[in-house]
């Protein structure tokens, strides 16, 4: 508290005006004023006592009472969020969609992020392909080579997408849109339409490759005894591999492990016994001129630059083709020995209906049915699988034909 001389000022006029302030309030209550209380002014020349301790907090209700806000949700509001599709075809709303009218709502709505084949785009995931990778070292992941359960597809398209408008599209189109998603990853044909009540009769390829987490049985019970952290050992350690055995080991021009220091050779001094680094001794005799070995003719018919500009064009394709050695059918046949081959014979894969008659009347792959079908495969063959839109530019066709011509189907 402060000790100037003003204080019993300022303490005397605070209690006259709460003197006055409690008078004005009765007076208003009452309707008269009450007699004037004797006002007494003393001098403070101690701190005045410490204010009493505030009481505690009313007890707050258990946390199970409850608080009267809200009210129950109305059948039509748990309805709207009730969307669950489960395996059995549980939640399924009646409707339908076909292939054909699936490639259209998908390419309006999907293929800005997964392309118009779902191949996908820059970080968006592909949706068709990757048929037998799951055990690569890098698998592709998709909705024909990895999930388990259509269920799953209508159930994440009609809840999520599209991106940024999710539950903007009607039954009829997610119905649709997985009808195409099944097409691209050549489950069905391109005239299947896809209902409420043929649903659960479509098996996906990896139906089987799930099965329950049992690890809290299996692998727990390993990690919950007392580690042991002392004398665990019975044998003393031994190195069994190196990491250069191991192939992780950078190496140089000359095989040795990265950054190795060159040998050198040493030879006595004069001085002291020092020895000091010496070359070794030239020889008068040239060393014996070694042939280079000879470089295979190129050949003369091969444009290596029309190769590999289509190299780089054939990037658009390389989601649903394959090329070069161990290459396998994915969304679409493999590609090696493409040229002058006939139409729709690689092995192993199944051919929309109008490239499979093409192919039984002798058609063939050579130049003038790669430029056309490249350019406009629907046009080509109507109803095939191929959903791309085509190369516009000829210099872009050549460029992939004279690509493709480098394979072989040995």
């Amino acid at each position: 508290m402060s000790k100037s001389p003003e204080f019993p000022t300022i303490l005397l006029v605070t209690g006259w005006a709460t003197a006055a302030s409690i008078a004005a309030l009765l007076a208003m209550t009452n309707g008269r004023a009450p007699e004037p209380a004797p006002i007494v002014i003393a001098q403070v020349t101690t701190p005045p006592a410490e204010p009493a301790a505030e009481p505690a907090p009313a007890a707050t209700p258990a946390a199970s009472a409850p608080l009267g806000l809200g009210r129950p949700a109305l059948p039509e509001e748990i309805a709207a969020w009730d969307m669950t599709i489960l395996p059995d075809g549980t939640g399924l709303p009646e409707g339908s969609g076909d292939v054909l009218t699936g490639e259209e709502v998908f390419a309006e709505n999907c293929a800005s992020c997964h392309g118009e084949f779902a191949e996908g785009l820059d970080s968006w995931p592909v949706l068709a392909g990757g048929n037998g990778s799951l055990t690569d070292p890098r698998p592709v992941k998709t909705i024909g080579s990895y999930w388990p359960y259509l269920s799953t597809v209508y159930d994440y398209v009609h809840r999520s997408m599209p991106f940024g408008q999710a539950q903007t599209l009607t039954v009829d189109d997610t119905y649709a849109i997985t009808a195409f998603l099944l097409y691209s990853n050549g489950l069905v044909d391109d005239d299947f339409t896809l209902t409420h009540e043929n649903f659960t009769t479509v098996a996906l390829p990896n139906a089987e490759g799930f099965y329950p987490d049992d690890r809290a049985q299996t692998e727990y019970p390993r990690f919950s005894a007392e580690p042991c952290m002392t004398d665990c050992r019975t044998t003393p350690p031994e190195v069994t591999k190196r990491a250069i055995d191991l192939n992780v080991t950078p190496k140089d021009a000359d095989g040795k492990p990265a950054g190795t220091l060159p040998a050198l050779e040493f030879a006595a001094s004069t001085d002291a016994g020092e020895a000091a680094p010496t070359e070794a001794p030239a020889t008068t005799e040239a060393p014996a001129a070694t042939e280079a070995p000879a470089e295979e003719p190129a050949d003369p018919g091969t444009d290596h630059a029309l190769v590999e500009a289509g190299e780089k064009v054939f990037r658009k394709c390389a989601s649903c083709h394959k090329v070069g050695e161990d290459a396998k059918n994915g969304v679409g046949p493999a590609l090696n020995g493409i040229v002058g081959q006939s139409i729709a014979a690689v092995e192993d894969f199944k051919y929309s209906k109008p490239l499979a008659d093409l192919g039984a009347a002798g058609g063939v792959w050579d130049a003038a049915a790669l430029h056309a079908f490249l350019e406009n495969p629907k046009g080509f063959a109507n109803g095939t699988k191929m959903a791309f839109a085509g190369l516009k530019k000829p210099e872009e066709r050549d460029a992939v034909i004279a690509y493709l011509s480098t394979f072989t189907d040995d």
